[in-house]
């Protein structure tokens, strides 16, 4: 079910792309915007790791620099059946961590310094194993892909914001008119927010109970959280608005009026439901 609705989430999402093209320009205006999402999804399929991991400036750790760490993730991975994943450290003293890959073959995760630090074995172990688990539904490829559509949908709609206040009182009855054209321009980028908020959502709660299944330990991964629901806040993460679904815990939930569009589910609900998991 979850990959269902998010197969039907990314739908809705190019449905939007296309109808506000239409919008905009007519069936050359559809075409024209299928033209530039296939361009913006070839560009975050093939490039976005590259794109991620030089943006954070993250360098592969070394196995002689961290040995605990490569073989956690060399045993977490071959449990899971997938090829051991490239290893980064990122220099930031806020504890958090992403995946990103297009595939199993090709991922990588991405630890800050501040949550090598902070974690106990048990703990780093339950984040790594959420990271696995993106990197083995291939959520990081999805939520990028969704976040390009979302962010090009927003580009469009302020784009036609700006035509319709320039087109001055001139109606067309074939694009709906300049009042429609506005309204829309403004509905449609809050509707892609939204669907993009409710993959990113659902995919966090699956790799939480994936991390729990591949460690059989709930109660590492909630400890984990709760501790960076704490530091998270105290030390803020230099991030970007673009690439806060990438994250374990988002880097933004600090910032208020963020925190009401945040791509992930409340850390309280994440760590009751893994409790709820060491219960059962």
């Amino acid at each position: 079910m979850n990959n269902l609705k998010t197969v039907l989430l990314l739908g809705a999402l190019s449905g939007i792309f296309l109808f506000i093209g239409g919008m905009a320009g007519g069936q050359q205006g559809m075409l024209l915007a299928l033209a530039f999402a296939a361009l913006t999804n070839f560009v975050a399929y093939w490039f976005s790791d590259k794109i991620v991991l030089k943006s954070y400036r993250a360098s592969e750790l070394p196995e002689s620099e961290a040995p605990k760490i490569h073989a956690m993730v060399r045993e977490l991975s071959q449990q899971a059946q997938i090829p051991m994943p490239s290893i980064y450290v990122f220099e930031q003293d806020s504890p958090n961590a992403f995946a990103t890959g297009r595939n199993p073959a090709k991922a990588a995760i991405a630890l800050s310094r501040g949550i090598i630090q902070l974690m106990e074995e048990a703990e780093l172990k339950g984040v790594i194993a959420h990271e696995l688990t993106h990197v083995i539904n291939r959520d990081t490829l999805l939520a990028t892909i969704a976040a390009t559509l979302a962010s090009a949908i927003m580009f469009l709609g302020y784009q036609m914001r700006w035509f319709g206040l320039l087109s001055g009182g001139r109606d067309d009855d074939r694009r709906g008119g300049v009042l429609g054209m506005i309204v829309m321009a403004v509905l449609a980028p809050l509707a892609a927010t939204i669907i993009q908020l409710a993959i990113s959502r659902s995919r966090e709660y699956k790799a939480d109970a994936g991390s729990a299944q591949l460690t059989h330990n709930p109660e590492g991964l909630a400890t984990a959280l709760e501790k960076l629901t704490v530091y998270a806040k105290r030390i803020p993460l230099q991030a970007t608005q673009q690439t806060a679904h990438l994250f374990i815990v988002s880097p933004l939930s600090g910032k208020s009026l963020l925190a009401l569009f945040s791509t992930h589910p409340p850390l309280e609900e994440r760590v009751a439901r893994l409790r709820q998991m060491r219960l059962s």
